[in-house]
């Protein structure tokens, strides 16, 4: 024990030979007495021991026999066995802590490049403004926030996945939400020196534009997931379908971080034309995240099977994406804050003409269905008065679809009703089943009846018999 101790720490080969040396020559001696079986569990110890004592000689000697040499051996003991365990447990070893150090040297690059960048990164630029940066660790956190937004809007950003694209808008949010907070921590230590205090509250307002940006990009991609979801079935996967009301949900947050970003960036006093220009352009956003919300809860109602305000929220978001579109087109491309503003128009009016369409379609349906269902009513109604009866009480029995296999009459519930399906009855009704009852069954056990001998008939005997009883 000692011996393998020492060979592991490596730090005294020499004891650690010596120890294995004693080891052999006690094994050998006692190899020589005792049963078979002694014999041969000493032999065993001496081959495990003699690799070790080889490998000490060797390193000892400085012989220049390599890992893969001592591990061609001819020798297969159970001791070499054990030795070539450890040579890879070795390599292994090895390889994990060089690819520990490039991750660390890889790391003191990133947060050295980083560092360099911070140090030439002096001013922050937002909307036609500039605002200076004093603090390194406000410049880290905003290069962070930047060097993941580029990642995010690279050319290889197609090929990241959505789930994937929400975890860095998170690391987004952080990197910004650090930046903040050194800010605050500024501000609270400017003291009264009004021009630093008005250079900090406008770094502040402008990151706080960008986290708003961001959020806003981050919920259209969510719309986007869900979008793709909404149309679906199940597949074989049970993926769970969105519902119309989760869309209202993820547009009211659009709404009103569109709201809260204009009323942000148009908080200022002296607005210059691009930010005039970004808030004419959200607020046209605005409108067309109106009529999608009003498109969606539209189709919340039509599944709940209230044709009349599903029809009127239709025919409002139908003038709500006009509207939108409307004054799209009123509008000039260099009012718009998007350098792209061309492409931009073009996209946002594709998706309004879209939706109008698809409003006008379901517009026409929920009427037409609107009609239907109106249509049927008295004929439900005459049917439910033809079977009412004065005379009896008693509730109609419905007939299940086992009792009634030849009739063609539905045993389905309609839809948007609380109706049940009438398929068979369950749990099944009682049935009678044939046995004693066990009320008489107890009486019988207490009954004593009177004696029957006296009224016996009694048989006529002989002589003999009744000589012989």
């Amino acid at each position: 024990m000692k011996g393998n101790l020492l060979f592991e720490q490596e730090k005294n080969i020499e004891a650690a030979m010596i120890n294995f040396k004693n080891t052999r020559a006690v094994y050998e001696e006692l190899g020589k007495y005792g049963s078979i079986e002694n014999q041969l569990l000493c032999r065993q110890r001496v081959e495990e021991v003699e690799p070790m004592i080889g490998f000490c000689s060797r390193k000892l000697g400085g012989s220049s026999l390599q890992e893969d040499e001592l591990l061609s051996m001819e020798n297969d003991g159970p001791a070499n066995v054990l030795l070539k365990a450890k040579m890879e447990v070795f390599r292994f070893v090895v390889t994990l802590v060089t690819f520990m150090r490039h991750i660390e040297n890889f790391q003191a690059v990133l947060s050295e490049t980083r560092s360099q960048q911070a140090a030439s990164m002096t001013d922050f630029y937002w909307l036609g403004r500039r605002f200076p940066i004093t603090n390194a660790k406000t410049r880290v956190s905003i290069l962070k926030a930047q060097q993941l937004e580029r990642d995010l809007k690279g050319g290889a950003s197609e090929s990241i996945a959505a789930e994937k694209k929400i975890a860095i808008f998170d690391k987004i949010f952080s990197a910004y939400h650090d930046a903040r907070s050194c800010i605050r921590n500024d501000l609270a230590s400017a003291g009264n020196a009004e021009n630093i205090r008005d250079d900090l509250n406008g770094l502040d307002k402008a990151v706080s534009a960008v986290l708003g940006l961001r959020t806003i990009e981050r919920n259209q991609l969510l719309v986007s997931i869900a979008k793709s979801k909404f149309t679906k079935h199940r597949d074989e996967k049970n993926e769970k379908i969105t519902k119309p009301e989760e869309l209202v949900r993820l547009y009211d947050l659009l709404i009103q971080n569109t709201m809260d970003l204009t009323d942000l960036v148009s908080s200022g006093r002296n607005k210059n034309e691009e930010e005039n220009s970004f808030v004419h352009e959200y607020e046209l956003k605005g409108l067309a995240f109106r009529a999608e919300r009003c498109f969606f809860l539209a189709k919340s109602y039509s599944s709940a099977g209230k044709r009349a305000e599903a029809y009127a929220l239709f025919c409002h978001a139908l003038s709500l994406s006009d509207s939108a579109l409307q004054q799209l087109a009123d509008t000039p491309d260099k009012k718009l804050g998007n350098p792209n503003s061309f492409f931009f128009k073009q996209v946002l009016i594709q998706d309004l003409k879209s939706l109008s369409d698809n409003c006008r379609s379901s517009s026409c349906i929920e009427h037409a269905t609107g009609i239907l269902e109106e249509e049927s009513v008295p004929l439900k109604l005459s049917k439910g008065v033809s079977t009412m009866s004065l005379a009896d009480d008693k509730t109609r029995e419905n007939k299940y679809l086992l009792d009634m296999l030849d009739s063609y009459e539905s045993a389905v519930a309609e839809p948007n009703t609380k109706a049940q399906h009438r398929i068979t009855q369950f749990p099944p009704p009682f049935q009678a089943v044939p046995c004693n009852p066990i009320v008489l069954d107890m009486a019988y056990n207490a009954v004593e009846f009177p004696s029957l001998e006296n009224r016996m008939k009694k048989e006529k005997k002989g002589l003999l018999s009744r000589f012989w009883g």
